[in-house]
């Protein structure tokens, strides 16, 4: 325990002072009139950028966005695949950052999905994202709605693939391990996947999980590791000590979903969005 939380600490200075690099980079020095051009698209300039909706920007407090893609070790001429973007809330700040070096892919569900939810979602998607006049940069989609529909393949060689708050909806119909499965494949050896989790008491069962949205960091890094991740590291980047994890409609009774409407509204946003693992795992050259 006392290894793990001096890992904790040097790990949260070292990201704390590489967002200040990265924050220090939007000023330009004196003599170099490059310099504003050369430094400008950083993480955290595009965190800021007022492209971003109001509504987006509000919810930064809860997901530490800036400081969550530094951990990723992100950089702007990477390949990125984003598993199941929902409503683009990172797609927002990732298409715009890897715009002019590098490449956005979002995996989403199919838009001929079955499920009603699904094909609405990925329409409002298309319609935001996948359009000539969109303020982002080029978003390429891939579908990913397994088992009926699986594009993430080898030859995508992705630099990053990132995940938010998602193992629990693919535990849903068992397809967890095949999503971690193809994710190993689509990423190029000594690449990151990135995974931002809802965080379950370790002693939750699978069944617990898949009710409750919460998932443990033993089972996500099993997961991982059968696939043939190595766990780098992990961050306290997106912890919440307020969230008791036990609620009446499991993690949606908290914002922003609050799906219990007027019902102790006040209290649940009190506690505020989940408690989150924040893990980086390496596929070995």
């Amino acid at each position: 325990m006392l290894a793990r939380n001096a890992l904790s600490t040097t790990l949260l200075i070292t990201f704390s002072a590489a967002l200040a690099v990265s924050l220090s980079g939007c000023s330009s020095p004196a003599g170099n009139p490059n310099a504003a051009s050369l430094s400008s698209n950083t993480v955290a300039t595009q965190v800021n950028s007022s492209v971003r909706p109001a509504a987006d920007r509000a919810r930064d407090h809860y997901r530490h966005p800036a400081e969550t893609l530094t951990f990723f070790q992100l950089e702007p001429h990477h390949t990125v695949v984003e598993i199941w973007p929902g409503a683009g809330w990172y797609s927002r700040i990732l298409a715009p950052y890897l715009r002019d070096k590098g490449r956005f892919i979002a995996a989403h569900w199919a838009a001929d999905s079955p499920v009603t939810f699904f094909r609405n979602s990925r329409a409002a998607f298309d319609r935001e994202f996948v359009q000539s006049d969109q303020p982002y940069g080029p978003v390429h989609v891939r579908m990913l709605e397994p088992p009926r529909q699986n594009q993430l393949t080898a030859e995508i060689q992705a630099d990053r693939i990132l995940t938010f708050r998602n193992v629990h909806n693919w535990m849903r119909n068992d397809q967890e391990q095949a999503v971690f499965n193809s994710m190993f494949v689509a990423l190029k050896a000594g690449g990151v996947l990135g995974v931002v989790e809802h965080r379950a008491p370790p002693q939750f069962s699978r069944a617990q999980m898949i009710k409750s949205g919460y998932v443990s960091e033993a089972y996500v890094q099993k997961l991982a590791e059968k696939a043939g991740f190595i766990l780098e590291a992990s961050s306290e980047i997106n912890a919440n000590p307020a969230d008791s994890k036990n609620y009446p409609a499991g993690v949606w009774t908290l914002p922003p979903t609050l799906r219990l409407g007027e019902t102790d509204k006040a209290r649940y946003l009190a506690v505020g969005e989940s408690d989150r693992m924040t893990l980086r795992f390496r596929k070995p050259l």
